[in-house]
């Protein structure tokens, strides 16, 4: 796992005029609201509250920037699918993540997560067919200590068949941390691959 020696939250945005400028690579979070984004992000930087957790589903409304180690950033997108926020509210969430996937040019990957307890939902599959035709993505199976090892692998090949996907799914649990190896494993492959060194093998 890699070795952070500092992560500090930068900045929340809800245009893109107040996106950081330097062009340090960035690690999108995206799934429905409270399907963990932050715990993960919490999880794997070994963080307890450096991203704030909400019982109540819809609490990120902006774009969350956390600059890792100085050298790149995990960035915290608003959750989808909640239906007690306003039609308005949810429409303005989408513009935000739309605009920032489509324009942010130091992104080397989505992580797409989806509660491996449940079958992605139809935004899920809209979700991730949209994003497998713009960015490179994976999938984190979040909550993995809440069903049984046998039935984890059951579930990530009914995540992949549900939104037909080759990408990885990485079954992870922020509370038993089980998983959070393989996710850095991919993200210091990006890292690598954007220095300058040998590609990826796993990008999806």
């Amino acid at each position: 796992m890699m070795v952070v020696r500092t992560a500090e939250f930068e900045l929340g945005s809800v245009h893109a005029r107040q996106w950081p400028q330097d062009g340090l690579p960035e690690f999108a979070f995206v799934g429905r609201s409270n399907v963990g984004k932050s715990s993960l992000i919490n999880a794997l930087l070994g963080r307890r509250s450096l991203a704030r957790v909400s019982a109540t589903p819809g609490k990120t409304r902006e774009i969350n920037f956390y600059r890792v180690n100085g050298s790149f950033r995990f960035v915290d997108l608003p959750g989808y699918g909640y239906a007690a926020v306003s039609q308005a509210e949810r429409a303005r969430f989408q513009r935000m993540i739309t605009e920032y996937l489509r324009q942010r040019g130091p992104l080397l990957r989505v992580l797409h997560l989806i509660d491996i307890r449940h079958d992605p939902t139809q935004d899920d599959v809209d979700v991730h067919r949209w994003l497998r035709g713009a960015r490179a993505v994976c999938v984190v199976a979040t909550k993995a200590d809440k069903v049984s090892r046998s039935k984890r692998m059951v579930q990530v090949r009914r995540i992949q068949t549900v939104l037909r996907t080759d990408a990885p799914v990485l079954p992870s649990s922020a509370t038993t941390r089980e998983g959070l190896d393989d996710v850095w494993a991919l993200l210091a492959a990006d890292l690598n691959q954007a220095k300058g060194g040998s590609p990826s093998p796993a990008r999806g």
